[in-house]
């Protein structure tokens, strides 16, 4: 039984047609993600995904299009809260920024090429659809 809401905040980077991920060790478990957070309150959905591309990656984004708010229950596979991701389209304010991708033990970030996303490859049952979505969006654009 869920006890309270965990919303998460997404960002799809894209460029030279690849697609930053993010690998992530969360409580013992790998996880293949994109690369994103959780809201804080008080804290607008932009704001939450700036400080988070900033935390992880020390870049600064530019917030485009809304592409996805989970629309289907899911519950937390941390804890006993429901989760609601929502996935933004982003770009870097300076392109020569992430030339260095950071990583630390317990994070690594990598660029796969963006007809290779499919639900396989990521760890999270949203993050999964929201590949499948993405698959839609280039075999249609």
């Amino acid at each position: 039984m869920v006890s309270k809401f965990n919303i998460r905040v997404y960002g799809i980077l894209e460029m030279d047609n690849k697609i930053l991920l993010t690998e992530e060790k969360i409580r013992g478990r790998q996880i293949i993600k994109f690369p994103g957070g959780g809201l804080e309150l008080g804290e607008s959905l932009v704001d939450c995904l700036k400080r988070e591309f900033q935390e992880e990656l020390k870049v600064d984004i530019i917030v485009k299009n809304h592409f996805y708010t989970t629309d289907f229950f899911v519950q937390s596979a941390f804890d006993d809260s429901q989760v609601i991701s929502i996935y933004f389209w982003v770009d870097l304010m300076d392109e020569q920024a992430l030339n260095e991708l950071p990583q630390t033990e317990n994070l690594y970030f990598k660029w796969e090429e963006k007809d290779k996303i499919n639900a396989d490859l990521l760890s999270l049952i949203i993050d999964k659809k929201v590949a499948d979505l993405l698959h839609l969006h280039y075999k249609h654009n």
